[in-house]
């Protein structure tokens, strides 16, 4: 049997004439394998050398700052904007933290209320009326529950 020399990237193999006629899918798996081995190698390497080979990740985004990213998108540029549930379950939830929903937005906020349609309209007057309610009751003069029965109170009016 004769051998005959096979370059794959840096690496030689030698290979004999059964190998030489793999079919396409085989030699396909050969050099991933092959590739894979050189990659481990080369790990190896830079781990004895002392090299980090970590890789950095992008930062993902919150959930606030998607939510907040979309009605900005909303009242910035309504021909690009696209509707996304998941972003607006999310501000209605949040709407009345003035951490979670900072005053800049909340008024921008109050103008895509104003287009808010079907059950989530429905839903929003309901939660709004049970929390002026709960709020009512309680008799609190804790300045966060203020800023938050003013925003209650202003979802209300627009809604209702």
């Amino acid at each position: 049997m004769s051998s005959i020399l096979l370059k794959y990237g840096a690496k030689n193999l030698w290979a004999t004439e059964e190998e030489k006629e793999l079919t396409a899918e085989e030699r396909r798996k050969l050099e991933r394998k092959l590739k894979k081995e050189r990659k481990k190698k080369e790990k190896q390497l830079m781990r004895e050398a002392g090299i980090s080979i970590k890789k950095v990740e992008p930062k993902k985004q919150s959930g606030s700052e998607l939510a907040l990213a979309y009605l900005t998108s909303w009242s910035e540029n309504p021909e690009e904007w696209k509707f996304q549930k998941t972003r607006q379950t999310w501000l209605l939830l949040h709407m009345y933290d003035k951490e979670k929903v900072p005053d800049k937005y909340f008024t921008i906020l109050l103008d895509y209320l104003q287009g808010l349609q079907g059950n989530a309209r429905d839903l929003t007057v309901q939660k709004a009326e049970a929390f002026m309610k709960e709020f009512d009751d309680s008799n609190a003069e804790d300045p966060n529950l203020l800023d938050k029965c003013e925003r209650i109170r202003q979802v209300l009016q627009l809604l209702s």
